[in-house]
């Protein structure tokens, strides 16, 4: 078999990669609804776990949120500025303490409902 020089491919190659390529497409496409229908059908504590991992999409964004304002508060990420003795010291403009405490318990959340997701995931079968 004759191959193509490096960085070129013949036509029907090329060809066949794009067929190959939409079959695996329509594949990724049926599994995506079967994990859907799945999620949506299994129970979940008080709702499904359709319901649990948007509770957890929603816990990761509040506890970056949270950790983001914390971490700007005392001026964490601010590169190349130069503070002197005698110049003001910043004051935070939000409690810091009660945002990282707040940060932990997202934390803690979001730690709980991924291993109920996960749990869930290992004893639930691909609905077809």
């Amino acid at each position: 078999m004759v191959r193509p020089s490096r960085g070129r491919c013949h036509l029907g190659d090329a060809a066949a990669l794009l067929t190959e390529a939409g079959e695996v497409f329509g594949e990724l496409e049926s599994l995506i609804r079967r994990i859907n229908r799945t999620n949506a059908a299994t129970p979940v504590g008080a709702g499904t776990l359709t319901d649990a991992l948007a509770h957890r999409d929603v816990l990761r964004l509040r506890h970056n949120l949270v950790t983001a304002a914390a971490s700007a508060a005392v001026g964490e990420g601010q590169r190349g500025l130069r503070q002197l003795r005698s110049e003001l010291r910043m004051i935070p403009a939000l409690p810091v303490a009660e945002l990282r405490g707040q940060a932990d318990d997202l934390a803690r959340r979001l730690r709980e409902v991924d291993t109920l997701i996960q749990r869930t995931n290992w004893e639930v079968d691909l609905l077809d």
